[in-house]
């Protein structure tokens, strides 16, 4: 029997935090459409504190201007569900973050409304930023119910981040 996903998203949290304290780094993350899901399912575990920094929930498109430096007008142009809109999230927050250098960022439509044909329900942009280094962006379209693509999102982040400490 395949785990559920709240069980995939606790393993997918202990084994990030295993990673991170194998290199003695320290991550940020920026939240959208998952409103903190990931930033709690990397807290929950005692000892958490020595390699999460904290996190920003940027709902809002003011918020993201504001507390991580995303350009109005990138919002304006590619909206908040982009590639770019989701590289200007984790760079801000690792740019602000004084003691992180890595930072993961979600953006997305996680529904039931707020889809369209050309950005559906389900799509979530993702990105990994690096200090001193590029930063990578990726988009994948879930599916299911809310509660289960905000889920979906937080363990794909959690992976994202792994393989980048893992590449180096």
């Amino acid at each position: 029997m395949e785990p559920s996903l709240s069980a995939r998203m606790t393993q997918g949290a202990l084994v990030l935090l295993e990673e991170l304290a194998r290199q003695g780094r320290r991550i940020v993350v920026a939240e959208s459409c998952t409103g903190g899901l990931l930033a709690g399912s990397l807290t929950q575990p005692p000892g958490a504190s020595e390699f999460v920094a904290g996190g920003f929930v940027t709902y809002s498109n003011a918020m993201k201007v504001r507390l991580l430096d995303v350009p109005s007008v990138l919002l304006d142009l590619r909206g908040a569900v982009s590639s770019e809109v989701a590289a200007a999230m984790a760079e801000g927050a690792v740019a602000v973050a004084p003691d992180a250098d890595i930072a993961v960022s979600i953006t997305g439509i996680a529904g039931p409304g707020g889809g369209s044909a050309e950005k559906p329900v389900g799509l979530v942009w993702f990105a990994v930023a690096v200090k001193q280094q590029l930063t990578r962006t990726v988009s994948v379209v879930f599916s299911g119910d809310r509660d289960s693509i905000r889920t979906q999102a937080v363990i794909h982040a959690q992976t994202l981040v792994i393989e980048a400490l893992q590449a180096g």
